[in-house]
């Protein structure tokens, strides 16, 4: 049986790359007969850069950018003829920082702007920014110091980093240092910046934000859409309810703001893949996630792997650290089964303390359950 391997990555524990591998080896050693095609996956978040390195003929370019805190940290460009990948979660990832270091009144989106800069640098001439995992919910408002805007209040002075300064927004001037390249938002949501299903009240509490924090971002946000729409030549109107707009805690919107455009960030790389072909061609298809939850059939990769094998007929399970999607949910959505790390070693301590070998020994008794060798 040809088996395609299609995860995304779990958590801050395994690569997508390593955790296909792990899935593989478990496979290899029940079903020795079977034939294994891997393709690590990514919807925008951690791991986008890395997934189109193994696939892509590119070269990586290496930045020293801020990360989330303003601290410096190492990032990597993938450079495919004119077209620069670049990841928001290397620069301002939630992996970044430790459980108290979590505040999205104050992280910054200043890193990815200088991302942007060192693209562009390095002759691109369209860069797409991969979106998710973010530690930020500043819309974006970092990433636009440092490619040239200046963010004023009242008396004219620049704001401090953070979502939480955009409530005393004035100005913005200044005109964006990226020479006319074309911008592309790989997003894996499609929620506005602001509201009910915006950037702060769904992804805030996730990032440290409480429910008084929550309410300080929304409309903080919603100030800097406003200003924004009437300062930036180009914006678009609409900015703060525009799909896809509160991606990565609103880095979606600044990007719009700049003229950009916006892809699926999982359909995008399952193209560059070439997905399709393998899924065509396959028996079975396993995918996984750290975590397997209902938000992991709206745009991320386990969701998006299971639609597109329900349309070819070809059955789909699910290998994750953690199954919390009902059996007639995932049905629906085209899984056929899902497996939980946690239930396999008894804990989520226990699933923890070495994740590879947890994922092979789940994926070597699923092998047995599936395989037709």
């Amino acid at each position: 049986m040809r088996v395609l391997i299609a995860p995304d990555s779990f958590g801050g524990t395994l690569t997508a790359a390593e955790a296909a591998e792990a899935i593989a080896a478990g496979w290899r050693d029940a079903a020795p007969a079977d034939e294994l095609v891997l393709r690590p996956l990514s919807d925008g978040g951690p791991g986008f850069v890395d997934t189109l390195a193994c696939v892509l003929d590119g070269r990586l370019l290496d930045v020293r950018v801020s990360d989330p805190m303003g601290r410096p940290v190492q990032a990597q460009i993938l450079i495919v003829g004119p077209t620069a990948y670049v990841e928001c979660a290397q620069a301002c990832g939630l992996h970044l920082l430790t459980e108290d270091e979590r505040d999205p009144l104050r992280t910054t989106s200043y890193g990815v702007g200088q991302l942007l800069l060192a693209a562009v640098e390095a002759g691109a001439r369209r860069v797409v920014v991969g979106l998710g995992g973010s530690a930020t919910n500043d819309a974006g408002a970092g990433m636009l110091m440092a490619v040239g805007l200046s963010l004023l209040d009242g008396q004219g002075s620049p704001l401090p980093y953070g979502g939480g300064s955009l409530i005393a927004l004035e100005l913005v001037e200044g005109v964006p240092l990226l020479r006319g390249v074309e911008l592309v938002a790989a997003s894996d949501v499609d929620n506005p910046l602001v509201g009910l299903h915006g950037a702060s009240a769904v992804f805030g509490p996730q990032k440290g934000a409480d429910p008084d924090a929550v309410q300080r971002l929304d409309a903080a946000l919603g100030r800097w859409a406003g200003i924004v729409e009437r300062d930036v030549a180009g914006a678009p109107g609409g900015l703060a309810q525009l799909p896809g707009g509160g991606a990565a805690g609103g880095l979606g919107a600044a990007l719009l703001a700049l003229g950009g455009s916006r892809e699926q960030g999982l359909g995008t790389v399952m193209q560059l893949v070439g997905l399709d072909a393998e899924l065509d061609r396959a028996g079975l298809v396993v995918t996984g996630e750290g975590s397997f939850d209902s938000q992991s059939l709206r745009g991320k990769v386990p969701g998006g792997v299971a639609a597109a094998s329900a349309e070819r007929a070809v059955p789909c399970v699910v290998l994750a650290g953690q199954v919390s999607v009902g059996r007639r949910e995932r049905a629906a959505a085209g899984v056929d089964a899902a497996y939980s790390m946690t239930e396999e070693s008894g804990s989520v301590a226990a699933a923890m303390r070495d994740p590879a070998r947890t994922l092979t020994t789940l994926a070597r008794r699923v092998a047995r359950e599936w395989s037709r060798g």
